[in-house]
């Protein structure tokens, strides 16, 4: 079916290809990476861009020896393919199949597992220094995108590499900023040029020579460094990487196959650190996906020949409707702002950033900076509105203690993709905010049974005066019908949705409504369950909770979260500091490992959080 990516099962087996035979390898890559992502779902438009880079790097390092580090991972699928995991590929993110991600127990060529962004140059420095100690000569190359350089993380790294001065190269997969206008014949030439092994001896033996020159070689010497990095900062925009320490060459046109082999075989012979500028298209070969690559980031299923993905059915997914609520709100408010980290369309702020674009701020892949700055609007009269995917407001947990709630600044932290995500597996499940949020002093913390209680806790949130979190799932809502008027919750009252004698069954957010249809089929095993929205995670409805306590003196409590110090952890908390020990308790939720890849829906049975699920457990629990 392809004439040379079939014969490639390791890099082994690239490295026989002639390197005019590289560019036809990479159409069939890309033919390839198409036609599986279109039935699977997947990062499409990232990973279209890196097909040649992928190639060039792999033809010219050894891997495992050299160690290649992705950052994110969204643009490692070449890297899979090419690595002995064609023929797996197409099980990519799906249940029991491939990661989306680099992951170390998948292959020995997955140097470092990944899925947040900023982290590549620091754990590949931390790879050169190995290296260093053991006494090899391996290379350590980390590949990172101009949207994850964003990050203050990688700054830090890159800050700590030039002053270490190890074999460290890092590669910039730059397909968006405007620091590279200079992309042009001679500036790259300057760069493949510069790498080559004459030109950097030659500049050794001159360096030497100058020293030596009695009373003005070091004079001049110094003037010739201050000539060579005005020429560089004249034709290329390196000089912020120069001055961290790095030799600095680029910007190189990412899909030219011969330029990228003859300068990375160049610097597979050099020391570093190296800082290889990149220029690659989004979404490269195919035109929807130059044309939009937004849409083609992450994409579901889709048709190749149209660009059209599948008809979405069903109900406006929480996303949607937290987008068009926040929009309402600001209506009517101009102190309402709306803040997210690199994701306004996945968060749904795209429409709050085109109707108040004054008032909207994406600070890039930096969530420790967002929340300060948020933290600082408050602080200054306004009523910040971060919206940022559960899994990532964990890189900004000392911001959230130290700037919002320390000082108790009114930010309200909308929490999107809380619970199981699905298929981008265990870097991507939020299944941890309830534990890390709850227990900081002056935070409230909420969760919406549906999407018509999201947007009473919207207005809740951003008109309490306090730092408030709300989390919520991701997809499709129920359908509910929507309340005309926004109206702001009790804070700290859950609510009664059916009575039980029995055994009553305490749930929060996504799991509200399963547990009412478990409770709908105990009935028919003779079991008389209630059912509790807590709505509040922190303060919880004690009255509420303790009351049902003594009625059926049985609890089960339902979270998509860790079981560790979560929703069911604050219920026991409460019925230990009230002296009901008497009360016999059930937690399910999310046992103490990692959950990995795979439909929200067969997640949820395995975990037994689905209706079916919590009725069995309720009935063990109860017969017990």
């Amino acid at each position: 079916m392809y004439t040379y990516l079939d014969k490639i099962n390791s890099p082994a087996d690239l490295k026989k290809l002639k390197p005019e035979q590289l560019p036809a390898l990479a159409e069939e890559v890309r033919r390839f990476l198409l036609e599986t992502v279109s039935t699977t779902g997947g990062h499409l438009g990232s990973n279209l861009g890196a097909v040649e880079l992928t190639i060039a790097l792999h033809y010219c390092f050894d891997s495992p020896q050299d160690k290649i580090v992705w950052d994110v991972g969204h643009q490692a699928y070449t890297h899979k393919i090419l690595t002995g995991r064609r023929e797996r590929f197409p099980t990519q993110r799906q249940y029991k199949g491939l990661s989306g991600f680099p992951k170390r127990c998948e292959s020995e060529h997955d140097a470092f597992g990944v899925g947040h962004s900023s982290t590549s140059i620091s754990a590949g420095l931390g790879m050169a220094v190995a290296c260093d100690l053991e006494g090899t000569k391996n290379h350590a190359i980390a590949v990172i995108g101009d949207g994850s350089l964003t990050g203050g993380m990688a700054f830090e790294a890159l800050n700590q590499a030039g002053h270490l001065k190890k074999n460290l190269v890092v590669v910039l997969n730059d397909n968006e900023m405007s620091i590279s206008k200079n992309v042009g014949a001679f500036s790259s030439f300057i760069s493949r040029k510069m790498t080559g092994r004459y030109f950097r001896d030659l500049k050794k033996e001159m360096q030497g020579l100058l020293r030596n020159i009695p009373a003005i070689g070091t004079d001049i010497l110094h003037f010739a460094r201050r000539a060579e990095n005005s020429l560089k900062g004249f034709l290329t925009p390196g000089s912020l990487f120069e001055a961290l320490g790095f030799d600095y060459l680029g910007p190189l046109d990412g899909h030219d196959l011969p330029q990228l082999v003859e300068v990375f075989n160049n610097i597979s012979q050099l020391d570093g650190p190296l800082l290889v500028h990149v220029m690659t298209t989004k979404g490269k070969g195919y035109k929807p996906a130059e044309e939009t690559p937004s849409k083609y980031h992450g994409v579901g299923v889709f048709d190749v020949a149209t660009g059209k993905g599948a008809p979405k059915a069903g109900s406006k997914s929480y996303t949607d409707v937290f987008g068009e609520t926040i929009v309402q709100l600001a209506e009517q408010d101009p102190k309402i702002v709306a803040i997210t980290a690199a994701m306004p369309d996945g968060t749904g702020l795209n429409r709050f950033a085109e109707r108040f674009p004054k008032r909207f701020f994406d600070v890039g892949i930096a969530e420790q900076h967002g929340m300060a700055f948020a933290a600082g609007l408050a602080a200054d009269g306004f009523r910040p509105v971060t919206a940022i995917y559960s899994t990532f407001v964990q890189r900004a947990y000392d911001q959230v203690f130290h700037d919002i709630c320390l000082q108790n600044l009114p930010v309200t932290i909308a929490m999107d993709r809380a619970g199981l995500v699905g298929d981008d597996g265990p870097t991507h499940h939020g299944v941890f905010d309830l534990s890390y949020l709850r227990h900081l002093p002056g935070m409230t913390l909420m969760a919406p049974k549906d999407e018509n209680e999201l947007r009473h806790m919207l207005k809740t949130a951003v008109y309490s005066g306090a730092p408030m979190a709300m989390r919520y799932p991701r997809g499709a809502g129920y359908g509910v019908e929507m309340d005309s008027e926004l109206k702001s919750l009790e804070i700290g009252k859950g609510e009664l949705l059916v009575e039980g004698n029995d055994v009553c069954i305490v749930a929060i957010g996504s799991t509200v409504y399963p547990a009412l249809q478990a409770a709908e089929a105990l009935k028919g095993r003779g079991i008389s369950a209630g059912v509790i929205n807590a709505r509040f995670v922190k303060p919880l409805d004690a009255n509420l909770i303790l009351s049902a306590a003594g009625q059926t003196g049985r609890i089960v409590t339902v979270e998509e979260n860790a079981l560790q110090g979560g929703f069911g952890s604050a219920v026991l908390e409460l019925l230990f500091d009230n002296g009901r020990q008497d009360v016999k308790i059930k937690r399910l939720g999310i046992p103490d490992h990692y959950v990995e890849h795979g439909s929200q829906a067969q997640l949820r049975k395995d975990l037994g959080i689905d209706a079916e699920g919590i009725a069995a457990a309720v009935e063990g629990f109860v017969k017990s």
